[in-house]
């Protein structure tokens, strides 16, 4: 699978119920979104820009992402910065849609 595969992808909501990827599958998908890190079950990654108000751009178009998605990712705006985190907060670990949403915001 790569990241085309994955942005191309729908999140499937998410009540629970369902296991948290194993470690292998994570192995699995981290090659797809490079850019991304993985900090105790939490996929981020900070995006820098020239000023506060392309910031708050991107944060916008992340959010409509997300929105259109039904997943949503935790973000920190700031000058110049937006730092994401994304998880599955119904299951407290990461999920396939963690990496589509990943995916589909590297192609913003």
């Amino acid at each position: 699978m790569t990241v085309c595969d994955l942005s191309e992808k729908r999140c499937v909501p998410c009540e629970g119920g369902v296991d948290k990827l194993t470690v292998q599958q994570i192995e699995q998908f981290m090659p797809e979104i490079p850019e991304w890190s993985l900090q105790d079950d939490v996929l981020v990654r900070r995006f820098t820009f020239d000023n506060f108000v392309q910031a708050l751009e991107f944060t916008n178009q992340v959010g409509a992402l997300s929105e259109q998605e039904a997943h949503h990712p935790e973000f920190v705006l700031t000058w110049g910065r937006v730092d994401l985190r994304i998880w599955t907060h119904a299951i407290d670990g990461l999920s396939e849609n963690d990496f589509i949403l990943a995916a589909k915001v590297d192609r913003l």
